[in-house]
Protein backbone atom coordinates (compact mmCIF):
# COMPACT_ATOMS: atom_id res chain seq x y z
CA UNK A 1 0.00 0.00 0.00
CA UNK A 2 1.28 3.47 -0.82
CA UNK A 3 1.50 6.12 1.84
CA UNK A 4 0.57 9.22 -0.13
CA UNK A 5 -1.47 11.78 1.83
CA UNK A 6 -4.64 11.07 -0.18
CA UNK A 7 -4.45 7.31 0.36
CA UNK A 8 -3.88 7.82 4.12
CA UNK A 9 -7.16 9.75 4.38
CA UNK A 10 -9.10 6.69 3.29
CA UNK A 11 -7.29 3.98 5.25
CA UNK A 12 -8.51 2.45 8.47
CA UNK A 13 -7.26 0.12 11.17
CA UNK A 14 -9.09 -1.68 13.91
CA UNK A 15 -8.02 -0.34 17.27
CA UNK A 16 -8.39 -2.89 20.05
CA UNK A 17 -8.67 -1.66 23.63
CA UNK A 18 -8.44 -4.37 26.28
CA UNK A 19 -9.39 -3.55 29.86
CA UNK A 20 -7.57 -5.84 32.26
CA UNK A 21 -9.42 -8.02 34.70
CA UNK A 22 -8.42 -7.67 38.37
CA UNK A 23 -6.78 -10.92 39.46
CA UNK A 24 -4.25 -12.40 41.83
CA UNK A 25 -0.61 -12.44 40.73
CA UNK A 26 -0.52 -15.90 39.06
CA UNK A 27 -3.55 -15.04 36.90
CA UNK A 28 -2.09 -11.57 36.18
CA UNK A 29 1.11 -13.18 34.92
CA UNK A 30 -0.98 -15.45 32.69
CA UNK A 31 -2.86 -12.41 31.30
CA UNK A 32 0.51 -10.77 30.61
CA UNK A 33 1.69 -13.87 28.81
CA UNK A 34 -1.38 -13.89 26.55
CA UNK A 35 -1.54 -10.18 25.79
CA UNK A 36 2.11 -9.01 25.73
CA UNK A 37 2.86 -10.57 22.29
CA UNK A 38 -0.05 -8.78 20.59
CA UNK A 39 -0.63 -5.53 22.51
CA UNK A 40 1.09 -2.76 24.43
CA UNK A 41 0.16 -1.94 28.03
CA UNK A 42 -0.62 1.49 29.47
CA UNK A 43 -0.25 1.20 33.27
CA UNK A 44 -1.87 4.59 33.84
CA UNK A 45 -5.20 3.50 32.33
CA UNK A 46 -4.65 -0.22 33.00
CA UNK A 47 -5.51 -1.00 29.40
CA UNK A 48 -3.82 -2.81 26.54
CA UNK A 49 -3.85 -1.40 23.01
CA UNK A 50 -3.32 -3.03 19.64
CA UNK A 51 -4.02 -2.14 16.02
CA UNK A 52 -5.02 -4.46 13.22
CA UNK A 53 -4.89 -3.49 9.56
CA UNK A 54 -5.55 -6.79 7.80
CA UNK A 55 -7.57 -9.93 8.37
CA UNK A 56 -4.66 -12.14 7.39
CA UNK A 57 -3.20 -14.99 9.44
CA UNK A 58 -1.38 -12.62 11.83
CA UNK A 59 -4.53 -10.52 12.28
CA UNK A 60 -6.71 -13.52 13.01
CA UNK A 61 -4.12 -14.83 15.48
CA UNK A 62 -4.08 -11.46 17.24
CA UNK A 63 -7.88 -11.42 17.50
CA UNK A 64 -7.86 -15.00 18.78
CA UNK A 65 -5.35 -14.07 21.52
CA UNK A 66 -7.51 -11.10 22.57
CA UNK A 67 -10.70 -13.12 22.72
CA UNK A 68 -8.97 -16.03 24.47
CA UNK A 69 -7.84 -13.59 27.18
CA UNK A 70 -11.40 -12.30 27.47
CA UNK A 71 -12.82 -15.81 27.76
CA UNK A 72 -10.24 -17.09 30.26
CA UNK A 73 -9.60 -13.95 32.34
CA UNK A 74 -12.71 -11.84 31.88
CA UNK A 75 -10.94 -8.97 30.14
CA UNK A 76 -13.10 -6.58 28.13
CA UNK A 77 -12.16 -6.25 24.44
CA UNK A 78 -13.48 -3.34 22.40
CA UNK A 79 -12.78 -3.00 18.66
CA UNK A 80 -13.13 0.43 17.06
CA UNK A 81 -12.41 1.37 13.45
CA UNK A 82 -10.15 4.45 13.36
CA UNK A 83 -8.31 6.35 10.65
CA UNK A 84 -4.81 4.95 10.21
CA UNK A 85 -2.37 7.20 12.12
CA UNK A 86 0.22 9.04 10.01
CA UNK A 87 3.01 6.93 11.56
CA UNK A 88 1.25 3.62 10.80
CA UNK A 89 3.41 1.62 8.40
CA UNK A 90 1.55 -1.69 8.57
CA UNK A 91 -1.30 -2.95 6.43
CA UNK A 92 -4.54 -0.99 6.51
CA UNK A 93 -8.11 -1.47 5.38
CA UNK A 94 -9.37 0.83 2.63
CA UNK A 95 -12.78 2.25 1.82
CA UNK A 96 -14.98 0.67 -0.81
CA UNK A 97 -15.61 -3.05 -1.16
CA UNK A 98 -13.05 -3.74 1.56
CA UNK A 99 -13.61 -4.79 5.16
CA UNK A 100 -13.45 -1.13 6.24
CA UNK A 101 -16.87 -0.52 4.70
CA UNK A 102 -18.29 -3.20 6.98
CA UNK A 103 -16.54 -1.71 9.99
CA UNK A 104 -18.25 1.62 9.38
CA UNK A 105 -21.67 0.02 9.15
CA UNK A 106 -23.73 -0.41 12.26
CA UNK A 107 -25.22 -3.73 13.31
CA UNK A 108 -28.11 -1.96 15.05
CA UNK A 109 -28.93 1.73 15.00
CA UNK A 110 -26.52 3.40 17.42
CA UNK A 111 -24.52 0.23 18.10
CA UNK A 112 -21.14 -0.06 16.35
CA UNK A 113 -20.21 -3.39 14.85
CA UNK A 114 -18.45 -5.52 17.46
CA UNK A 115 -20.43 -4.35 20.45
CA UNK A 116 -23.04 -6.68 21.83
CA UNK A 117 -26.60 -5.47 22.48
CA UNK A 118 -27.36 -4.75 26.12
CA UNK A 119 -30.22 -7.26 26.21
Amino acid sequence: MTSSPNSRDSTWVLEATIRTAPTADPQWQEQLGRLRPVASYDPETQTWHARLGALDLAGVQMLQALFDAARVHGTEVRLTPVAAPAYWDGPAFTRGPDVAALLEAQADRGRPLGQLPLA
